[in-house]
């Protein structure tokens, strides 16, 4: 199925800058698709924290550090 969408001029000439006039469709396909991964875990975040309520700031530090290692603090 294909359906037309409307796109700022400046936004499909930086596309068609990246990937040239045949690649716009799949580079626009990819972005809808990683759109509807970020929409999905928005979702999951949103659900769990009705039930669980926010992660503190302690819980985020935990995690970032989990994660990337070290300490996350930005150098003063």
């Amino acid at each position: 199925m294909s359906v037309s969408v409307s796109v700022h001029e400046g936004t499909i000439e930086a596309v068609r800058a990246r990937v040239g006039k045949r690649g716009v469709s799949g580079y626009v396909e990819a972005a809808i698709q990683r759109q509807i991964e970020r929409d999905g875990l928005a979702e999951l975040i949103a659900a769990n924290e009705e039930i669980h309520g926010p992660l503190t700031d302690e819980e985020i530090r935990a995690a970032e550090e989990k994660m990337f290692g070290g300490s996350t603090e930005a150098a003063a």
